[in-house]
């Protein structure tokens, strides 16, 4: 009887690791980061000898064949980008994760027709680094694997740009100010 207790215990407590453990299984990554003083990492201080492709507004690409990589691209619209809308459908929202040196935030939604949206928003301006993406600037759209999960190869993207900000990072921003004003007017309050 004590055999059985043990091994029950021992076999719980496996089935609990492996679930753990398939838990903590990482996704694929997307990375956006700016290229020639954008705030790249070394080695992406320049676009490829065979260039960056120029882009405007509204643009589709592919993920690598082998499922990670990066793909080099030019803000060629004349316009500044406060927002950037990838949508897929290769791959569900919660199997992503999504990082960015160029806006405030990286958000990743379900659609009502299943497909997956990457909002890349939020700009600060001046000499921040998060200008969102600049006309004439370049930047990098980076595919990675995690604990090998890759991105499917030839996964199609459509991208939209944006020169206004989108309803929820003004928002954000409106939310901001009016936290700023209610602690100015308490701060001159404890001075009075």
């Amino acid at each position: 009887m004590k055999i059985y207790k043990v091994s029950s215990v021992v076999l719980l407590l496996l089935l609990c690791t492996a679930l753990a453990l398939a838990d903590s299984v990482k996704d694929p990554k997307i990375v956006i980061r700016g290229v020639q003083g954008g705030g790249s990492p070394i080695g992406f201080s320049h676009c490829p000898p065979e260039g960056c492709t120029n882009v405007g507004m509204n643009f589709t690409f592919q993920v690598p064949d082998r499922g990670q990589g990066n793909l080099f691209f030019t803000n060629a619209s004349g316009k500044n980008w406060t927002s950037l809308k990838l949508i897929e459908t290769g791959v569900p929202a919660e199997a992503i994760t999504c990082g960015n040196n160029m806006f405030l935030s990286c958000t990743i939604t379900t659609l009502e027709s299943g497909a997956v949206e990457i909002l890349l928003s939020g700009v600060k301006g001046g000499h921040n680094p998060k200008n969102g993406i600049l006309a004439g600037s370049s930047f990098i759209i980076g595919f990675q694997c995690v604990d090998h999960n890759c991105w499917p190869g030839g996964l199609t993207f459509t991208a939209h740009a944006s020169t206004t900000p989108e309803p929820g990072t003004i928002a954000l921003v409106a939310t901001g100010v009016g936290l700023l004003v209610s602690r100015r007017k308490r701060w001159k309050n404890t001075l009075n």
